[in-house]
């Protein structure tokens, strides 16, 4: 078991990472939609996955790349 501080510390970096590596951008993007429309149909993750990389592809200058 870890003690109390070093589970929160490892909870705060793993927050830290996910939010520098954009994985949370699913999750905002749902909230976000059902709070407009409860009933609204959201994609799947892999479909939202790819509708977000096709718009990057399309406007490389939108967004930041890493290649």
């Amino acid at each position: 078991m870890l003690p109390n501080g070093l589970r929160r510390a490892a909870g705060a970096v793993r927050w830290y990472v996910r939010e520098l590596m954009d994985e949370t951008a699913y999750n905002r993007y749902v909230a976000h939609a059902r709070s407009h429309d409860p009933a609204v149909s959201v994609p799947s993750r892999r479909e939202f996955e790819r509708m977000r990389t096709d718009r990057q592809e399309s406007d490389p200058g939108s967004g930041f790349r890493w290649c």
